[in-house]
């Protein structure tokens, strides 16, 4: 009997609604609203933190000195150190290492290390204002839907020299694609991945539709269909609009693999672990999305989203296979575990479609790029010099490393096939997350300005202002470049 795809609904559970806390824009402030105050809301005394460079021990306050020797604080990356009073009875002030002053994001372990009282940073030792508040916000996330945490945060103190809501606008978009990546795909599958989009969308008064099951056939979208197909969530493409119609027209593509298998190639239980991050792409485009609307930057926003789970039945697609894919072209399957590039495929077609002015498409799509670059360095793809010189200057601004790989076309010649216009993977070995930016390549209009971001979307080890987990990864830099090309 076929899947009667109308038929499933949104996890009833409850968690649903708790990972969707940050999702809002008032709930998710709510939440930070604890974290970040004004001095006019506080009585109590504001404790001053005072950061200190390893290479400028002797710039410690006078008074902290000797404190700081008989507790051998030497001014490391994350050492905190509260410093009594002189009648022991409270804490003066406190120091915080901060190494050779060069990440601002080291105030991430203020959060897990101070007591439950307003702060403010006294001196910085270099480090920016700015990125050390996000910093410290980032560093105050917990996961505790599933396991609540006793931990109570302490609260910084944002000056007049702050944009508090920008401030809070990057924390909380962070916090958003960190909960969705976070959640299990038992909680987060292809509805659950819909109904985040159709909160976010209705925050900022968006319109949304869906495409979803058997209809995705009769719309045109058989790659999608051909990869969600034998998930008992039913596959979707999520497309949702906002801004000024007359504004340029920027669109997202964010890859919204729920979970993935590998499908009949299946994963070896090791690679399998993590795959409820799959849907990486499609949380950080959603929090890039939050960004770009609560800021109200001067686009017409269009996000697409094709959420998926690549699962194991009798109706999956199988290696050999040939797909037909919007744009006309037909794709052997090569490996049933290269679909993120299949869902992206048709969704890119659609996208160049109105030709837009700039496309940028977020995944958790080769296990090559993380060879080549490791966990915390995403490379990006782009046929837009322009483009690329903003990422590139802002990526640094905003502490939010990226790094630009090649469009190397002579490789589009591993991804031929002998029956079909090209095959989804290459048989050599090389060149993985090249090739996979080559195949997407396919189904952008030559004509249209185009990025492609390879994320990991996870944090493999903790620092301080990222806990073990699901992680945003570029979105502060692309928001900044967006922001210059839009001025």
């Amino acid at each position: 009997m076929p899947l009667q795809f109308n038929q499933y609904s949104v996890n009833p559970n409850g968690k649903l609604t708790a990972v969707l806390s940050t999702v809002g824009k008032k709930a998710g402030a709510f939440k930070l609203n604890n974290i970040f105050v004004s001095a006019a809301q506080k009585n109590d005394k504001i404790l001053p933190v005072h950061c200190v460079a390893q290479s400028d021990l002797d710039g410690m306050p006078s008074e902290a000195k000797i404190w700081a020797d008989l507790n051998g604080f030497d001014g490391a990356v994350g050492n905190v150190l509260l410093v009594p009073a002189e009648n022991g009875q409270s804490i003066n002030m406190v120091l915080l290492g901060v190494g050779d002053a060069t990440d601002p994001f080291v105030t991430g372990a203020l959060a897990k290390k101070l007591p439950n009282t307003p702060f403010t940073f006294a001196s910085l030792a270099g480090l920016d204002l700015r990125l050390a508040a996000i910093g410290f916000g980032l560093g105050s996330y917990r996961f505790d839907v599933y396991k609540k945490s006793s931990q109570r945060i302490p609260q910084l103190v944002l000056g007049d020299m702050l944009d508090r809501d920008e401030i809070l606008r990057h924390v909380e978009s962070s916090w958003l694609a960190r909960d969705l990546i976070n959640t299990p795909a038992e909680d987060m599958g292809p509805d659950e991945i819909e109904a985040a989009s159709r909160k976010l969308a209705k925050s900022y008064k968006a319109s949304i539709k869906i495409i979803k099951g058997d209809a995705l056939l009769s719309n045109n979208f058989p790659m999608i269909h051909a990869v969600g197909r034998a998930a008992t969530k039913a596959p979707r493409l999520i497309d949702f609009t906002w801004g000024d119609k007359k504004a340029p027209k920027l669109t997202l593509v964010g890859k919204g693999v729920a979970f993935d298998t590998g499908g009949l190639d299946i994963k070896p239980a090791s690679s399998m672990r993590n795959m409820k991050k799959d849907m990486g792409g499609a949380a950080n485009i959603l929090a890039l999305a939050r960004i770009i609307m609560d800021a109200k930057l001067n686009v017409r926003l269009r996000v697409l989203i094709p959420a998926v789970e690549n699962a194991i039945a009798g109706n999956a697609f199988r290696p050999g296979d040939i797909l037909r894919s919007r744009k006309g072209l037909t794709v052997e399957i090569g490996h049933t575990d290269a679909e993120g590039r299949l869902v992206l495929g048709d969704a890119l077609t659609l996208a160049s479609e109105e030709k837009p002015d700039l496309i940028i498409d977020m995944a958790t799509l080769t296990g090559a790029a993380r060879v080549a670059l490791g966990p915390e360095l995403p490379p990006y793809y782009t046929n837009d010099e322009a483009l690329a010189a903003a990422v590139d200057e802002a990526a640094v601004s905003e502490r939010d490393p990226l790094w630009r790989m090649p469009l190397w076309q002579n490789y589009n010649q591993a991804l031929a096939s002998t029956v079909a216009d090209l095959n989804n993977v290459t048989t050599d070995g090389f060149a993985g997350s090249i090739t996979a930016g080559l195949f997407l390549q396919r189904f952008v209009d030559p004509a249209v300005s185009w990025a492609h971001f390879d994320i990991f979307g996870w944090n493999p080890s903790a620092k301080p202002h990222s806990p073990v987990g699901g992680e945003a990864q570029g979105i502060r830099a692309i928001f900044a470049s967006l922001q210059k090309r839009y001025a």
